[in-house]
C-alpha cells in the first residue's frame, strides 16, 4: 500500500464523513465517497450515490472503485439497516474486494456503569441506537477481522455540529435544556478526521478509541461553547436526562491511552479547541 492509499468515504455528506474526505484530499489522497441525498460541491472528490442497506449495489461499488481503503462514516438513528446492516455490507464488500476498513462506532455501544472504558471493554449497550452500533461492530468483526473499529464521542467543531447549535438556539431564548448529568468525551472533528485517514493509511487493526481527554457534561461543554462565541452561558438551561431525556447510557467516558500511544494525529480536549478566540 502507498503513504496516500486512495479512499472511499461512505456517508461522507454527513458531518463527520464529509470532514474525513476534506481531510484526505488534502492530504493527498485520491477520494472517492458516498452519499444518500446528493453529491457536495467538493471539487477534487469523486461522488457517488450509494444506499448502504443495498447489499448488492454496496459491493458493486466497491467492486467499481477499487479503493485500497473504506472509511464507514455511514449511520442513521433509529434505523438498524443503515447502521448495523450497512456496516455488514461494507465490511463485506472491502473484505471482497482486499480493501482496508476502518468503521467509525460510538461510545453509544456501552451502559455508563463502569467508571471508564478501555478498549478491551466489551459493549453493554442500553438503548436501541446503542444496539444497533454494537451489532454492526460484531459483523466487523466477523466478516473483515483485519478492520479498524474506531470508537468515538461527541463530535463538536466545523459546520455541522448539532450541539453547537442546540447552544446558539438555547441562547436565543429557545425551548429545551442541557443535561448536567450527561458526560462524554467530546472530540474535534478535524481532530477526529485527521485520526482517521491516518488509521487508514497505517497496518492497524482492532479497536482504537478516539475521544478527546476532557469528560464533560454536556451542559458544561454547552458553557465552553457560549463562552467562545461570545453568548451569555448563564441563558442555557440545565436538565438531568435521568429525569426527564430518553433512555440512554449517561457517563461515558472513553479511555484513549492505548491509542493516543501510537498516532501522529492528537486529540485535543474541548477545553483546548473551544478557547475563547
Amino acid at each position: 500500500m502507498t503513504t496516500a492509499p486512495s479512499l472511499l468515504v461512505l456517508g461522507a455528506s454527513g458531518h463527520l464523513g464529509g470532514e474525513v474526505a476534506r481531510r484526505a484530499l488534502a492530504a493527498g489522497h485520491q477520494v472517492s465517497a458516498t452519499s444518500t441525498t446528493g453529491a457536495p460541491a467538493a471539487p477534487g472528490i469523486a461522488w457517488h450515490a450509494l444506499d448502504l442497506r443495498d447489499r448488492d449495489a454496496v459491493t458493486d461499488l466497491v467492486r467499481r472503485v477499487r479503493p485500497e481503503a473504506v472509511v464507514n462514516t455511514a449511520y442513521r438513528q433509529g434505523d438498524w439497516a443503515v447502521t448495523a446492516d450497512g456496516a455488514a455490507h461494507a465490511a463485506l464488500a472491502a473484505a471482497a474486494a482486499g480493501a482496508r476498513l476502518v468503521h467509525v462506532s460510538s461510545d453509544a455501544v456501552f451502559s455508563g456503569t463502569a467508571p471508564a472504558y478501555p478498549e478491551t471493554a466489551l459493549p453493554d449497550p442500553v438503548n436501541p441506537y446503542g444496539a444497533a452500533k454494537a451489532a454492526a461492530e460484531t459483523a466487523v468483526k466477523a466478516l473483515h477481522p483485519d478492520a479498524v473499529i474506531a470508537r468515538t464521542s461527541l463530535i463538536i467543531g466545523g459546520n455541522g455540529s448539532a450541539h453547537e447549535q442546540f447552544v446558539h438556539h438555547l441562547a436565543a431564548g429557545g425551548p429545551g435544556a442541557l443535561f448536567t448529568d450527561d458526560v462524554r468525551c467530546p472530540v474535534h472533528v478535524g481532530d477526529l478526521a485527521d485520526a482517521l485517514v491516518e488509521l487508514a493509511a497505517s497496518d492497524r487493526a482492532g479497536v482504537h478509541h478516539l475521544a478527546g481527554p476532557d469528560a464533560l457534561s454536556r451542559h458544561d461543554l454547552g458553557v465552553l461553547i457560549a463562552r467562545r462565541d461570545g453568548l451569555d452561558p448563564d441563558r442555557l438551561p440545565r436538565g438531568r436526562r435521568a429525569a426527564s431525556g430518553p433512555p440512554g447510557p449517561l457517563d461515558v467516558r472513553l479511555d484513549c491511552a492505548a491509542t493516543r500511544a501510537v498516532l501522529r494525529t492528537r486529540l485535543r480536549g474541548a477545553r483546548a479547541f473551544l478557547a475563547p478566540r
